[in-house]
C-alpha cells in the first residue's frame, strides 16, 4: 500500500486562538474548527476544541471507524455504536502529556447470540485502530454490550 499524506493549515487569529483547516476538505462547507489553548492552561479559553481534545477526538473516531469495517467484514448486525472517551494529562518527568485515553464503547445488538461475536468485533477493533497505534499513551478501552 502506498502511504497516504493528510494535510492541515492551522493559522494563528488571536491572543491563544487560532483557526484549523484542511486543503482536502472545503473551506467552504464549514468544515474548518477553531482551536485554542485549553481553559487548564494560563490564558486558555474555554468553549474551543484544544489540542488534548483533538488528540482524544482521533483515538475515539478511530475506534469507530475500525469497528465499523470489522464489524462489516465479521458480518456484525448491530443497532449502535456510542462511544465515551477521556483523555488524562498529566506531568511525566517533568513535560506534560496525554498518558492515558480511556475509551468506553457501547455497541447494541439485537440478539444475545451477538455478544461474543460483538466482543471480539470491539477488541479486534482496538488492536487494529492505526490512532491507538500511533500514539504513546496507554489506550484503556471499557467496552458495554447492550442486547435491546
Amino acid at each position: 500500500m502506498e502511504p497516504h499524506y493528510y494535510n492541515v493549515e492551522v493559522n494563528w487569529n488571536t491572543e491563544r486562538k487560532g483557526v484549523m483547516c484542511s486543503p482536502e476538505l472545503s473551506k467552504e462547507s464549514g468544515n474548518c474548527i477553531e482551536v485554542a489553548t485549553p481553559p487548564e492552561f494560563p490564558k486558555g479559553m474555554p468553549g474551543i476544541w484544544s489540542p488534548e481534545h483533538l488528540l482524544t477526538a482521533a483515538v475515539s473516531s478511530c475506534l469507530m471507524t475500525t469497528f465499523l469495517a470489522v464489524a462489516e467484514n465479521s458480518k456484525l448486525a448491530f443497532v449502535s455504536f456510542h462511544c465515551k472517551s477521556a483523555g488524562k494529562l498529566e506531568q511525566v518527568d517533568g513535560k506534560f502529556m496525554m498518558s492515558e485515553i480511556v475509551l468506553e464503547p457501547t455497541v447494541t445488538i439485537a440478539d444475545e447470540k451477538d455478544r461474543e461475536r460483538a466482543e471480539r468485533v470491539l477488541q479486534k477493533s482496538e488492536t487494529a485502530c492505526l490512532i491507538s497505534n500511533s500514539v504513546k499513551s496507554k489506550i484503556t478501552m471499557v467496552p458495554t454490550i447492550i442486547v435491546q
